[in-house]
């Protein structure tokens, strides 16, 4: 199908910023009846990558390629009108791809559901600069709730999962905190057994394929397949329960009063800056605390006989970096 160069000129116009990529893969998931979306957002540089896994209907083989094409789609439902506009009529990936560097079907099945990677360059497609703030909710008059704050990839997802709340749930972070969250669904979802005794992790739902890793290394490769780029060491940190799964955004939602913020409800846990160090640091700086961890932990860990060859984590916690590091014993101790 040949593409015009009005739609050209409109794919320009519908897509301007990473905030509106986001919203349109959120709307792609739930058009395909996704209950469950899970959104891996992280910055290197001028390089924005989003990767969006769902467990709706899935896209056939032959069609991945073709669903990047103008006014093609997958879904049999017809367009339709929510808060963004209309949606549906097969022109958001499309759109999508004309302003990305990169933008493909990293797999899907039909019934299986989707994952869907984007890498675009942000001198090109740019994006809010503060990706740090939340938004907050104040509560107003009778029934409404105003939003604050910058209209960023976090306050966008926030909204959405809002809107959709009847028909999905959305989970936001970092890759290695998104790859938390599938394993934690998987393992809530799977029985021991069939986690212990997949064969063929490639016949389950995308979403639940990780609770079926054998080790870091199988899980870092199940990972990659879903299009999330961790190491084995942040995947050890994963199964061994050391990183915060990406949270239910509904669940991180808290309604402040009109005269001043609202105390949080004991136990719940708002999600930190733009979930994840990804959005509010570039990695090469987190990457450098971590070594300037490492050099300073080197003497105490040879005087205690600890290993140094450990993985520092660099979180963000109720407004202080908090920089941890493993402690483990060396093989040579006697």
């Amino acid at each position: 199908m040949r593409t015009s160069e009005a739609e050209r000129r409109q794919a320009v116009q519908d897509i301007r910023s990473s905030e509106d990529i986001v919203i349109e893969l959120l709307r792609n998931a739930r058009d395909a009846h996704a209950s469950q979306i899970f959104v891996a957002s992280s910055k290197e540089g001028d390089a924005r990558s989003f990767t969006v896994v769902d467990d709706g209907d899935g896209i056939p083989p032959s069609m991945h390629r073709r669903v990047f094409d103008s006014r093609v789609t997958s879904k049999l439902d017809t367009s339709h009108l929510d808060k963004w506009g209309i949606h549906g009529r097969g022109m958001a990936l499309f759109s999508i791809s004309e302003n990305a560097e990169r933008a493909f079907v990293q797999d899907s099945l039909p019934g299986l559901g989707t994952s869907i990677r984007v890498v675009t360059d942000l001198k090109k497609v740019g994006e809010r600069k503060d990706q740090s703030t939340l938004p907050r909710f104040i509560k107003g008059e009778g029934s409404e709730v105003a939003v604050r704050g910058p209209r960023n990839i976090a306050r966008c997802c926030f909204e959405f999962a809002i809107e959709a709340r009847n028909s999905c749930r959305v989970r936001l972070g970092s890759p290695t905190e998104v790859a938390a969250a599938l394993y934690e669904h998987g393992c809530a979802s799977l029985s021991e057994l069939d986690r212990m005794f997949c064969a063929d992790p490639s016949k389950l739902p995308l979403a639940k394929r990780l609770a079926t890793a054998q080790d870091p290394a199988d899980f870092a490769s199940l990972a990659a397949g879903l299009g999330l780029d961790i190491s084995p060491r942040s995947a050890r940190r994963i199964l061994d329960g050391d990183i915060d799964p990406a949270p239910d955004l509904l669940e991180a939602v808290v309604i402040e009063p009109a005269d001043g913020p609202a105390k949080p409800k004991g136990g719940s846990r708002r999600p930190h800056a733009a979930c994840g160090p990804s959005p509010s640091f570039d990695r090469a700086d987190v990457d450098s605390l971590k070594r300037s961890t490492l050099r300073a932990f080197a003497g105490f860990a040879d005087k205690y006989y600890l290993s140094d060859d450990v993985e520092p984590s660099v979180r963000i916690e109720r407004g202080r970096v908090v920089v941890s590091v493993p402690l483990v014993v060396r093989d040579d101790v006697p």
